[in-house]
């Protein structure tokens, strides 16, 4: 197997995997649904502060967003206030990036016929960073009027057009003759990212007391100052590329067996590069301004599961939305106790996480293809 190439090799795998996995694959999402509505209640529970969720819970529908309403009665007020307040919009943030950045890593490496593709990897995640930064050093400033207009959704969509530059640049370098060369990319993405970094450190340069708390917080990645608008901003974005991607399944999985094939079986292979590109930068943006950087959930998530349930991405997809919002609910919750009552930006223990077992994946396809 010396001369096989990482997307042959991954073509490969897709094909010997057949539709054999589809039980399991079922019963795995079924899984992963369970387990992310008990993290989510886990997550709600925990904290300085010991809440009694579950009496709390028959009477969230319907008041969670009517602050005004106050508590319900037999409720303590201040118990009804850290959850729906504080805690309930951070869980709900929280399950929204994870799937976000779990599914862009999925279809990243679908479009790429790569796992070693990912929005923080290969740099579209700090061109993200880059766009939101320019709103948020120079929001009061040379764009006052932009943000005048835009309001909430200012930084969100300035943060998906970073990500969108970002993903078009890069998939215009790594991509010659239909075929991605997966050192071309990574290279590149270094590359863009050491850019769009050094164009940010002018920002924080130029950026006042406020501007830098705002740029260390979602530079480190964190959930802190979770909060209802920032779902709301964040949540259409997200919403519709989790929409969007499932009528995408069928064409990543023609594309592994590569682009000749997919447009011979009827996959309109550039429409679905541009779907692709546009609702991963999407997500990555909205995922960004809302949370930072949090790297490394892109690449694990859909690995991992490639490995479990295999790579048909009709059940890839969703399973790495769940398993997405899982991971991130648990280190979101890790971060705010493990050294309460500080807490630790979540891209820290994300990155603790993901980076050896990034190594792995490096080392294990060296190994399998001499590369």
């Amino acid at each position: 197997m010396t001369g096989i190439a990482l997307p042959d090799l991954f073509a490969r795998r897709f094909v010997s995997s057949g539709g054999n996995r589809e039980p399991l694959a079922r019963a795995a999402l079924v899984l992963l649904a369970v387990v992310a509505g008990l993290t989510m209640l886990v997550s709600l529970a925990i904290g300085p502060i010991a809440i009694p969720v579950l009496e709390l819970l028959p009477h969230m529908p319907g008041r969670v967003l009517a602050a005004s309403a106050g508590a319900p009665e037999g409720v303590s007020a201040r118990d009804w206030i850290v959850v729906t307040e504080i805690r309930l919009p951070r869980v709900v943030l929280g399950a929204l990036v994870g799937a976000a950045l779990a599914v862009a890593g999925a279809v990243m490496q679908g479009l790429f016929r790569n796992p070693l593709a990912d929005p923080g990897i290969v740099g579209v995640s700090a061109g993200a960073g880059l766009g939101a930064a320019l709103f948020i050093v120079l929001g009061n400033t040379a764009l006052a009027s932009v943000m005048a207009i835009l309001g909430i959704y200012a930084v969100p969509l300035a943060a998906f057009i970073g990500g969108l530059i970002t993903t078009l640049l890069l998939y215009r370098i790594g991509t010659r003759g239909g075929i991605t060369s997966v050192a071309t990319l990574l290279l590149a993405g270094i590359a863009l990212g050491a850019l769009t970094g050094a164009m940010t450190g002018l920002l924080v340069y130029a950026a006042d007391d406020q501007q830098l708390r705002d740029l260390q917080f979602w530079g480190l990645g964190s959930l802190a100052g979770s909060n209802w608008e920032k779902v709301a901003s964040a949540a259409p974005i997200i919403g519709v590329m989790l929409v969007s991607v499932p009528f995408l399944a069928r064409g990543l999985n023609g594309l592994t067996l590569g682009e000749a094939a997919a447009s011979h079986i009827g996959i309109r292979v550039q429409r679905l590069k541009n779907i692709s590109i546009l609702l991963v930068a999407a997500a990555t943006g909205a995922s960004v301004a809302v949370s930072g950087g949090i790297g490394f959930v892109g690449i694990v998530v859909p690995h991992l599961l490639r490995l479990t349930i295999g790579p048909d991405h009709k059940y890839l997809l969703p399973a790495s939305a769940l398993l997405g919002a899982i991971l991130l609910i648990a280190a979101d919750t890790l971060a705010r106790t493990i050294v309460a009552p500080a807490e630790l930006p979540i891209g820290i223990i994300t990155a603790f996480a993901g980076a050896p077992f990034f190594l792995w994946i490096l080392l294990r396809k060296r190994g399998l293809t001499g590369l």
